[in-house]
């Protein structure tokens, strides 16, 4: 069966569900479709992203504790490709053990998984990024991945600002060239069309060479 373009995929979802929750010691899933990662400090506004890809109001949980969802989600889409959940980073009430075993979770699947094809940061695009932020960009980067970044909560500023934030977003983590920006909202939806594409584009191999700011 060959993949349907996500673009499509999009308005015609006829089933998704959480599949499998991996925890620090659980055993990555060995999928046979495609993987693509999420991953943002808590309170980003993950959740509601990965909702509003999957078109449902309330698939993806945002927990009520920032910093307390301590797995990876695997969100199986219409049984052509998964949406993967990354654990939010940077709650400072997290002890430092539980950091660092998160860390090692993640890492261990951005190294292991076979099937990982993107990895999308998470980015609010009011602030310049954070310290942890910009350590995030970097290890996606050391363990073999160009972040895709996705800069949230849109909607919280004027359009005459948006260029001046992307701009700032990009500036404040040093971005590789070529990198993909993508202003989002939840609210308004805006941008969901672009990740689409960028998704549709990874998975017919073309990269995602394109600078989107719009």
């Amino acid at each position: 069966k060959h993949f349907v373009y996500i673009k499509l995929v999009s308005k015609i979802i006829k089933n998704v569900g959480l599949e499998t929750v991996c925890g620090i010691t659980s055993k990555l899933p060995e999928n046979t479709k495609p993987e693509v990662a999420f991953a943002g400090k808590s309170n980003v506004g993950k959740s509601s992203l990965i909702n509003a890809l999957m078109n449902r109001k309330s698939l993806a949980r945002t927990s009520s504790q920032p910093g307390k969802t301590q797995t990876i989600n695997f969100y199986n889409v219409n049984n052509e490709i998964y949406f993967v959940d990354l654990p939010g980073y940077g709650y400072a009430k997290v002890s430092e053990e539980i950091k660092a075993k998160w860390g090692k979770m993640i890492e261990r699947y951005l190294k292991k998984s076979k099937q990982l094809k993107a990895v999308f940061l998470l980015i609010d695009i009011r602030h310049e990024p954070s310290g942890n932020d910009k350590q995030m960009y970097n290890w996606i980067l050391d363990n073999g991945f160009q972040p895709i970044i996705i800069a949230t909560k849109a909607d919280k500023i004027s359009r005459n600002q948006l260029q001046k934030h992307v701009k700032m977003v990009k500036e404040g983590l040093k971005v590789v060239k070529g990198t993909v920006v993508i202003p989002f909202s939840a609210q308004t939806k805006q941008g969901r069309d672009e990740i689409y594409e960028v998704i549709d584009g990874i998975m017919k191999g073309e990269g995602a060479e394109c600078e989107i700011s719009e």
